[in-house]
C-alpha cells in the first residue's frame, strides 16, 4: 500500500483507537473496577475478540452502512471519518451522550449532500430505527436475563466462594462475547467508509485468501486493540467505580444483553437462518453500543421496580440523538469543501 493511502487511513485508525479506549469500558468496566477481572486479562481478551469479530463478521454491518452512501474516494473517506471522530470528541466535551454510529451516519449524509449522490432513504430509515429499537431491545433482554439469573442462583444456593468463581468466569465469557460483538458490529463505524476506496488488495496466506476488506477490518480491529491497551484502563476504572452502579452479577447481565443486541444486528448467519424459516431478519447495520448498554441498565432498573431511574439521562440521550448526526453532517459538508477547494483533493468520483 502506498504511503498516501496509509495517511488517509489515519482518521479511521483514530476512530478505531477511540472505540477501543471508550467502548471497551462498557464491556469490562465493572469487572475491572470491582477487581473481579484484572485489567491485563480484560485488555488481552478485548484485543483478540474485537479483532476477530471485525475480520469474521464485520462485513455485514459495513454493507448496511455502505448502502446509505458509498464514499468512493480516499480523501473523502478520510474527511468523513475525521469529521465523525471530531464530532464525537466535541459532543463528549460538551457533556452530551454520543454514538459513533450516529456521528458516522451524519458524516456520510454530509458527503452525499456535497457530492450530489442520493441518500438511500430506506437504508437511513433502517439505521435510524435501531437508535430506538437498540435501547429497547437491551432493556427487554436485560429485564428477562435478570430474573433468569436470579432464579438460577436461588435454585443453586451457591457458597460465596463458588459464587465468586462463577461470577468471574461469567464476566470473562460475557466480556469475550461482548468484545467480539463490538468488533463485528461497530467496526463498520471505524473503517466502513473506506471499503469502496480501500487501498488493500487480496493476498494469499498459507492457502487462504485474505481479502482487501478483511485486511482493512483487521487494521481497524488492531487500532481498537491499541486503544484498549493504551487508554481504556482509566475509563474502565471510572465506569466500574462511579458511572454504572452495578454489582458483578448485574454487570454480567448488562454485558451479555448489550452484546446480544450488537450480535443480532451483525450476524449474517443468524439473518440467513431467520429468513430460511420465514421469519423477518434483523437488519445488518451498526448500532450504538453505548445506547444498548444504557437500555440494558434501564432494564435492570425496571426489574428492580423502577427505582433510581434517571429521567434526565433519557432526555440527554434524545438530545444526543438529534445533535450528533446533524452536527457531523454540517461539519463534514464544510470540511469536504475545504479539502476539495483548498487542498485540491478529489473527495468523490
Amino acid at each position: 500500500m502506498e504511503l498516501g493511502g496509509l495517511i488517509f487511513l489515519t482518521s479511521g485508525l483514530y476512530m478505531g483507537w477511540s472505540l477501543g479506549a471508550n467502548d471497551a469500558a462498557n464491556i469490562f468496566g465493572t469487572a475491572v473496577g470491582t477487581r473481579m477481572v484484572r485489567f491485563r486479562t480484560a485488555a488481552i481478551i478485548s484485543v483478540v475478540f474485537i479483532t476477530l469479530g471485525a475480520v469474521v463478521s464485520g462485513g455485514g454491518a459495513a454493507h448496511g452502512l455502505g448502502a446509505l452512501g458509498a464514499v468512493n474516494a480516499l480523501p473523502g473517506s478520510f474527511t468523513v471519518s475525521l469529521c465523525a471522530a471530531f464530532t464525537v470528541m466535541w459532543m463528549t466535551k460538551a457533556g452530551l451522550p454520543v454514538s459513533t454510529t450516529q456521528a458516522i451516519v451524519g458524516a456520510i449524509v454530509g458527503w452525499n449532500l456535497f457530492s450530489g449522490y442520493p441518500t438511500d432513504q430506506e437504508a437511513l430509515t433502517r439505521i435510524v430505527t435501531t437508535w430506538i429499537t437498540g435501547p429497547i431491545l437491551g432493556a427487554g433482554i436485560s429485564f428477562l436475563l435478570y430474573f433468569a439469573v436470579r432464579f438460577a442462583l436461588n435454585r443453586m444456593s451457591l457458597h460465596l466462594v463458588r459464587l465468586d468463581r462463577y461470577t468471574r468466569t461469567g464476566l470473562l465469557l460475557a466480556g469475550a462475547f461482548g468484545a467480539y460483538s463490538l468488533g463485528a458490529n461497530n467496526m463498520a463505524n471505524v473503517v466502513g467508509v473506506f471499503v469502496e476506496a480501500s487501498p488493500f488488495r487480496d493476498i494469499g496466506i498459507f492457502g487462504f485468501t485474505l481479502t482487501g476488506t478483511q485486511q482493512l477490518f483487521m487494521l481497524g480491529g488492531l487500532a481498537a486493540g491499541l486503544g484498549v491497551a493504551t487508554y481504556s484502563k482509566r475509563v474502565m476504572m471510572t465506569v466500574g467505580s462511579s458511572l454504572f452502579k452495578l454489582s458483578p452479577v448485574t454487570a454480567f447481565v448488562v454485558i451479555l444483553s448489550t452484546a446480544l443486541v450488537l450480535f443480532l444486528f451483525a450476524s449474517q448467519g443468524l439473518a440467513d437462518a431467520m429468513r430460511s424459516v420465514g421469519l423477518p431478519a434483523f437488519p445488518l447495520v451498526p448500532v450504538s453500543q453505548s445506547q444498548a448498554a444504557v437500555g440494558s441498565i434501564i432494564g435492570i432498573g425496571l426489574a428492580k421496580g423502577g427505582r433510581n431511574l434517571n429521567l434526565k439521562l433519557l432526555v440527554n440521550i434524545i438530545m444526543g440523538w438529534a445533535a450528533t448526526p446533524t452536527s457531523a453532517a454540517a461539519l463534514c459538508y464544510v470540511a469536504l469543501f475545504i479539502m476539495q477547494n483548498v487542498f485540491m483533493q478529489q473527495v468523490f468520483v
